[in-house]
């Protein structure tokens, strides 16, 4: 009989050791080396029946040879989604949705299975983690209900494959990729190779079929979808769903999209009776904001292509202790250090003995240059205790010069502002020649960060 080998698999990133590592060497990561049996190489006719991507006659072709009809997208019922997507669901692609357990994924997927069951088709709901009554009556809380929408709790991915040539879905669910289990893997579910096998079938499943798959990622604490780097590298989009527990509202966030664009931007509000879009969430984010407020500032930021008003809080305070403390939520720390250095060297304010503190209200998470302004707005204005007029909002990225640099799109950004009642906007000098602007708001160009200090806080 011959001897079965094994390897340790690292369940963070993938990586393969013969023996034992307490720390993986590719991601560095502890504890995460897993021994699994070594499978043996397919052979090649069964290769080629797994592959399920190949062009016209099996040979290369010509760019201009390939033939190429635009496919219409599949709105579903929620426009937020929809917007995250790039448009709409493409036909045939695999759909990774990862966010922290309660979030709302498995909600959020049941809403959109019955929309899609009422309109586009057949959809086939797989889970791994609950029974069919426990489904049930969360969609009957959800009221979602259909002809077309079919529950399976299963596990196994030959019998759901199985299910799914006899069905013929149009949309399939898999709730979730770690609790399925791939025929022929001799390794624990939720493993690595358990993960990589399972999402190639599926993805050979969508790629040949034309079915669309919604996968459920769980995810790990510090928040990336937990298993190999190559899951999501695999899909075609992935999607985060992000919030507080405690608070209402959820963001759907595209971190990766073959077919739109990424860094789109969803808001839901979670009720009683399931997930609710939010049509206008800068509205959410400034609702609670108290006026001539100091250490305050509103950044007009660009998610995707939506632009969206948020409040910059800063709080600034004399250092109790030998080193000044730097704490950030929603906002890169290294980003708010660099500013406070910028704001010492070129703005003379004295912050090194100062403890500062900066939050993106709304629980939003802030990550392009252009509210670089906003923040070295809310920091100077705390550090003075001087607030900024509550008509005011900031657009610019700040660099380590003092110069405040141009920013994309700046005519969306200065249309948002107006349409929310705002009067004055700052913005690049360099940014005007390239402005129309509207009616009914004012619209100052900066060049330095101290000119943005002098006009909105003296």
């Amino acid at each position: 009989m011959a001897k079965v080998k094994t390897q340790y698999v690292c369940q963070n990133c993938g990586y393969s050791s013969p023996r034992y590592l307490g720390r993986c060497p590719n991601c560095g990561e502890w504890n995460t080396l897993v021994e699994e049996t070594v499978q043996s190489k397919p052979k090649a006719t069964d290769r080629a029946a797994r592959v399920g991507i190949r062009s016209e006659g099996g040979k290369p072709q010509k760019i201009g040879d390939v033939k190429f009809e635009q496919e219409p997208r599949t709105e579903t019922g929620l426009r937020e989604l929809n917007r995250v997507l790039g448009g709409g669901i493409v036909r045939g692609s695999l759909i990774l949705i990862g966010g922290d357990p309660g979030i709302g994924k498995s909600t959020l997927l049941l809403q959109v299975s019955g929309q899609l069951a009422q309109e586009n088709g057949t959809v086939l709901y797989v889970s791994g983690e609950e029974s069919a009554s426990q489904i049930k009556m969360r969609a009957d809380r959800l009221k979602v209900h259909g002809d077309s929408l079919y529950l399976y709790p299963e596990t196994d991915l030959g019998t759901i494959r199985s299910e799914i040539e006899e069905l013929k879905p149009d949309f399939v669910v898999i709730d979730s990729v770690q609790t399925m289990q791939a025929t022929g893997i001799d390794a624990a579910v939720g493993s690595a190779s358990q993960i990589r096998e399972v999402t190639a079938e599926l993805m050979q499943i969508a790629k040949s079929e034309g079915i669309t798959i919604f996968l459920v990622g769980h995810v790990t604490k510090g928040g990336a979808i937990a298993g190999p780097k190559i899951l999501e590298h695999m899909v075609d989009t992935v999607l985060y769903f992000e919030g507080d527990l405690h608070h209402e509202y959820r963001i759907l966030r595209a971190v990766k999209n073959r077919f739109g664009s990424t860094n789109e931007l969803g808001i839901f509000e979670m009720r009683d009776g399931g997930l609710y879009e939010v049509d206008n969430p800068s509205e959410i984010f400034l609702e609670e904001r108290l006026p001539d407020a100091n250490g305050s500032a509103i950044a007009v930021s660009m998610e995707g292509t939506r632009p969206i008003l948020v409040e910059i809080q800063a709080l600034v305070t004399p250092s109790v202790f030998g080193n000044a403390q730097r704490t950030a939520s929603g906002v890169e720390r290294s980003r708010m250090s660099l500013l406070i250095a910028v704001l010492e060297k070129r703005a003379n304010l004295m912050l090194q003995n100062q403890d500062a503190y900066l939050k993106a209200a709304g629980g939003v998470k802030l990550t392009e240059p252009a509210v670089d302004l906003a923040i070295a707005i809310s920091l100077a204005s705390s550090y003075r205790d001087h607030g900024t007029q509550t008509g005011d909002c900031f657009v610019g990225e700040v660099g380590l010069t003092g110069e405040i640099r141009r920013v994309s799109r700046i005519d969306q950004r200065v249309s948002e502002a107006q349409k929310l009642g705002f009067s004055r906007i700052f913005i690049p000098k360099n940014n005007l020649q390239d402005l129309t602007a509207p009616k009914g708001i004012d619209v100052i160009g900066v060049s330095t960060i101290g000119e943005a200090l002098h006009k909105a806080l003296d």
